[in-house]
């Protein structure tokens, strides 16, 4: 079969190739998934180059035990011998990464419960765009920063694929958002909903005067300091990510902010798959679309990495397979 195959740390256009593997075969409690799709996340990008680098720890030090792909979506081939819940044929999708990666290749074998029974009238390009960036907005706003009707919310970093599925999930709120990102999607994320654009460029959200209920930070490059300020005097900050001193300094001086205060700064614990029946029903309401960059094909993955760790993609980045 064809995947994207790595054997070292670096630019992912440099060390990432398209090779051909031998095919996988499930274990007693693995289900073999023929791939139809797959899309990009900060894991890839980390996973790829190695940094930041105490992400070794988990990825490998010296060089990568894992392969690219965490969000999948495509169709059962064979299970294993003790798989109870799925047969072959079942149309599945989730966030595997609690149990493996692999999903940029014709066919990844992953434990049964890495993944959920995927709706009929749901595509596999849409829903392999949704498992993991939709949960980090749904959870990020509604579980830990307690959403509630008519909040003024910020979304910083609202162009990319959490930014996609926040602002929607925020409407549902009937909350007036802003949103935070590059000039050159200030016009797509008008178009999705948001009430108000910044560009990161030209104006500092921290420094504008402007006080939210709930801010959602996909991009964690402010100190909790200045986030605070840009807080009501109960507002709440949720980080869904970032450096790795950056999220130390979130969690440390968070927890001061929050001892002499009553604004909450928080970091996302992300609980892979909690939630798809939510998002599930919100999509067959049609209140939540799948923003897509994309679909492109597995011989791009390297160049899509790249362009994703460059902060350029709009929406979620989507690999079609088949």
């Amino acid at each position: 079969m064809k995947a994207a195959y790595f054997t070292e740390y670096g630019a992912p256009e440099k060390v990432l190739t398209i090779k051909d593997i031998e095919k996988p075969t499930p274990k007693d409690n693995e289900i073999l998934i023929k791939v139809h799709a797959a899309a990009v996340n900060d894991y890839d990008w980390s996973l790829v180059t190695g940094k930041p680098k105490a992400y070794r720890l988990f990825f490998g030090f010296f060089k990568p035990k894992h392969q690219t792909g965490m969000e999948v979506s495509g169709v059962i081939e064979a299970i294993g011998e003790k798989v109870k819940k799925w047969r072959v044929g079942e149309e599945v999708y989730g966030d595997t990464s609690n149990f493996g990666f692999g999903a940029f290749a014709e066919y990844m074998s992953i434990n049964e419960n890495a993944v959920v029974k995927k709706p009929s009238g749901m595509s596999f390009v849409d829903a392999a765009s949704l498992s993991h960036a939709s949960l980090l907005a749904l959870q990020g706003l509604r579980d830990v920063g307690k959403i509630q009707s008519g909040q003024k919310i910020l979304i910083n970093g609202g162009g990319g694929g959490v930014g996609s599925f926040g602002i929607q999930i925020a409407k549902t709120y009937n909350c007036e958002v802003s949103g935070v990102d590059s000039e050159d999607k200030l016009d797509m994320m008008k178009d999705m909903g948001f009430d108000h654009v910044i560009d990161y460029r030209k104006e500092d959200f921290t420094k504008m005067g402007i006080k939210y209920d709930l801010i959602l930070d996909c991009r964690s490059n402010k100190s909790p300091f200045a986030c605070s300020k840009a807080l009501k005097e109960k507002g709440k900050y949720v980080s869904i990510g970032g450096e790795i001193n950056t999220l130390l300094s979130i969690f440390f001086w968070g927890k001061v902010i929050s001892l002499f205060s009553k604004k909450r700064i928080s970091i996302l614990g992300l609980k892979s798959n909690v939630g798809l029946e939510y998002i599930q029903d919100l999509y067959d309401q049609k209140k939540i679309t799948c923003t897509i960059d994309g679909p492109y094909p597995l011989a791009e993955v390297p160049r899509l990495i790249q362009y994703f760790g460059e902060g350029k993609h709009k929406g979620k980045i989507v690999v079609q397979v088949l």
